[in-house]
């Protein structure tokens, strides 16, 4: 498998959490062709939190690397006119460049998000768009996709961004072994909500957690909201008010991400018909699986099993 070379990005004020995302979820694995360095513009950085790093890599290694990664970093100020020129050179030999959280401010004041769609933490939201106006910013958004540049909003998001990556380079299987590993929730679409009102339970309240376990086992079944609501113990209407504020979704929307994951995993790594797979997750027929795939994917069936099969059986291909 060839090596795919990811920089981390650490500028001075890095904040530790956004940092560990991309160094963990990168970190180099038999199953992945990841091969992550730590870069700074000098040798030591001193984190948000206070404490030091030292870090293995420079700007020589951002500018030869197929993918960047700039985690957020406090205070937001401009960076220095050397992180921007590295910056603007990986993307200008088509490379990939990926920002977490305030980390979008990087990339923004180096040009790379004019003329495109990005997002950054909800705090920072009006920030970004008064200081870059060339940048249209979508509030509430998780992460964008622009291509070759993808931006995330606060923190954690930066988890389902770098899922999402892996998901894009090597498949659903492996992006779902990497978050099984992290003990990471399932993946959550990008366009959900970034700021939840209330992301864990109140007092006196049980989150729905465990009612989504119980879907997420049993998606070959047609599960319905008034299902899902009985499963829980609650009325329908305060059901979708609970789900909306734990996951930032409606309960349909999130039951039909589940279930086109469960079906990239099974074309991964089954050799089952199409039709088969729609039956086992829950999509009914392959025209209703097709459909879904053509609107999420923009692909059908066949083909992403044809790009990633080689995933699950470890052929020796090229990340994209």
């Amino acid at each position: 498998m060839a090596v795919h070379r990811v920089a981390v990005l650490a500028l001075d004020g890095v904040t530790p959490l956004d940092l560990a995302i991309p160094t963990q979820i990168f970190s180099a694995r038999p199953e992945t062709p990841y091969e992550m360095t730590l870069c700074a513009l000098g040798a030591k950085v001193t984190t948000s939190a206070g404490f030091s790093l030292l870090a293995g890599g420079d700007l020589e290694q951002v500018r030869a690397a197929d993918t960047v990664i700039v985690p957020g970093f406090e205070p937001v100020i401009r960076p220095p006119d050397a992180v921007l020129a590295a910056l603007a050179e990986a993307r200008d030999r088509g490379r990939r460049v990926v920002s977490i959280c305030t980390g979008a401010f990087a990339p923004a004041a180096a040009g790379l998000l004019d003329g495109l769609h990005a997002t950054t933490h909800w705090k920072h939201i009006e920030e970004l768009e008064r200081d870059f106006p060339a940048v249209t910013v979508d509030r509430d958004v998780l992460y964008v996709d622009e291509g070759d540049v993808l931006t995330s909003a606060g923190v954690c998001c930066g988890i389902d961004l770098c899922l999402h990556i892996v998901r894009r380079d090597l498949g659903a299987g492996i992006a779902n072994e990497i978050a099984r590993t992290l003990v990471a929730a399932p993946h959550r679409d990008g366009g959900q909500a970034q700021y939840v009102p209330a992301p864990v339970a109140v007092a006196g309240e049980a989150s729905l957690s465990a009612t989504r376990g119980w879907a997420l086992q049993r998606l070959e079944e047609p599960l319905t909201l008034p299902a899902l609501a009985r499963h829980a113990g609650l009325s329908q209407r305060t059901f979708i008010r609970r789900f909306a504020e734990e996951t930032g979704t409606t309960p349909l929307r999130w039951l039909l991400n589940a279930r086109l994951a469960r079906a990239r995993e099974l074309l991964e790594t089954t050799d089952h018909p199409v039709d088969r797979v729609a039956s086992d997750c829950g999509l009914g027929t392959a025209a209703n699986l097709r459909l879904h795939f053509r609107r999420a994917l923009d692909t059908t069936p066949t083909a992403y099993r044809r790009t990633f099969w080689y995933s699950n059986h470890r052929t020796q291909q090229p990340l994209p």
